[in-house]
């Protein structure tokens, strides 16, 4: 049976250039190629992407055994630790997906809309009109405390100071290409030393356990009754055994929620905000819904509107966060007419899946009202992966960035500080605006339209 075809470039090059301008590069091969392409020589250990949204059901609808988690990524592995579940694979990983679904579903969930709004305005407070800047920074600190606060019930204090610094420290360190191909390089993938980039990301991964692991004996030493925050949470649960987690996975889901979580919800809203003030009629239209919500508007209320909605739903749709989603054959998998041995990589290309012309016409556009003309499947509309492996964080992360563009621009009159395109970075985890990425904050809007939202 036959096997897709693709480009025979070294690994070596390949890599470089699915770390530096990633979206053209695939685009180029799906041009040339079709749908599925093949990277890499031997078909054991290939890597083949997927748009079809028939491929990607038949993908995401397989029993979970058929495939292994891609637990050889040891920047994923040093970053998250190897317990998180974005790293395991069949019953261990179905049990941390149990444990950790609880607190980002229902009125848990719905509690966070105070918080994400009051945390919001925090961070704006410190902007001054006429004065840019970065928004990639902004966004970062406001998911980074948004986590904190939801997983720990605070995020004031010399620890979580520390904790707020070396993850913003670490994401800084994955954020130029340059970076990222020297800690995807294997040679360079051990500790050098303090000067080594591999090295100095130990040592702050090393340094945040240490103060998660403080945090954890405190709240053990309390002896409180569990509280509403996600540690609480996450340290009463017990699986269908009466077993709860121990201090490993502990600590390697809570990396796990503070790095996934902040870091894919900021660029997502970074690239919201990008669009919306490209773009004049979508800044609008978005406008006009707010103000027709009126003063005194419930998060709930804000979560259901459908322009904003199409707006996220868009944003996540151009350029999704995660290019695409990995699945690792454990045993020979015959899909769509070609037979996958075990090792080779299966991939659900969201980026690809997204661009394509007869799911979306005119893909490179900006246009939300596509997301009001029709319902688009889960094997169409795919920023959060998909199947059993689908991203439990996935309406915590809606509800976040719909909330915080609802109180920024009932606050703000912003602008960009240039009108060229900006062109996507590729970072470990996402597909994000530059960190050279400014806005500048114009003059604040009036008080009847803050005060409904603020």
């Amino acid at each position: 049976m036959r096997v897709p075809d693709g480009p025979r470039a070294p690994r070596i090059v390949t890599a470089v250039r699915l770390l530096v301008g990633a979206g053209d590069y695939l685009e180029s091969c799906a041009r040339r190629y079709g749908d599925p392409f093949r990277i890499g020589g031997r078909s054991s250990a290939a890597i083949v992407y997927f748009s079809d949204p028939a491929a990607i059901q038949a993908i995401f609808s397989a029993e979970p055994e058929t495939f292994e988690a891609p637990r050889e990524n040891k920047l994923l592995r040093l970053l998250l630790g190897d317990n998180s579940v974005l790293l395991l694979d069949g019953g261990r990983h179905l049990r941390e997906r149990r444990l950790l679904m609880p607190p980002f579903h229902g009125a848990r969930m719905r509690a966070y809309g105070a918080l994400v709004r009051e945390i919001a305005e925090q961070v704006m407070s410190k902007w001054t009109p006429g004065r840019p800047f970065l928004v990639r920074s902004a966004t970062q600190e406001i998911t980074l405390r948004v986590m904190l606060r939801a997983v720990f019930g605070v995020d004031e204090g010399p620890r979580f100071q520390q904790l707020g610094q070396l993850f913003g420290s670490l994401l800084g360190s994955i954020d130029a290409p340059l970076r990222n191909i020297l800690l995807q390089s294997r040679p360079l993938q051990r500790d050098l030393g303090r000067l080594s980039p591999w090295g100095r990301l130990a040592r702050r991964t090393q340094r945040i356990d240490q103060l998660l692991s403080d945090q954890i004996r405190d709240r053990r030493e309390q002896r409180t009754p569990p509280g509403a925050d996600i540690l609480s949470l996450l340290m009463s649960a017990q699986d269908e055994a009466g077993q709860p987690m121990t201090q490993q996975e502990l600590l390697d889901e809570l990396r796990t929620l503070l790095f996934a979580g902040s870091e894919t919800t900021a660029s997502a809203l970074a690239w919201a905000l990008y669009w919306i003030h490209r773009l004049p009629e979508v800044h609008e239209q978005v406008l006009h819904e707010l103000e027709k919500v009126g003063d005194g508007a419930e998060p709930s209320d804000i979560a259901e509107l459908p322009y904003l909605t199409a707006v996220c739903h868009e944003t996540l749709r151009i350029y999704p966060p995660a290019l695409g989603t990995q699945r690792i054959l454990r045993s020979p998998l015959e899909l769509i007419g070609y037979r996958f041995e075990p090792g080779t990589t299966l991939v659900a290309s969201i980026y690809l899946t997204h661009r394509r012309e007869d799911l979306y016409p005119e893909p490179t556009r900006f246009r939300p009202e596509r997301f009001l003309a029709r319902r688009f499947s889960p094997y169409e509309f795919l920023p959060f992966g998909g199947g059993h492996r689908r991203c439990i964080g996935m309406a915590f992360a809606l509800f976040e960035m719909k909330l915080f563009l609802a109180t920024i621009m009932s606050r703000w009159q912003l602008a960009l500080t240039d009108r060229r395109p900006l062109r996507p970075v590729r970072r470990v985890l996402t597909f994000a605006p530059p960190s050279s990425f400014r806005m500048v904050p114009i003059v604040q809007r009036r008080p009847s339209l803050r005060d409904g939202f603020g």
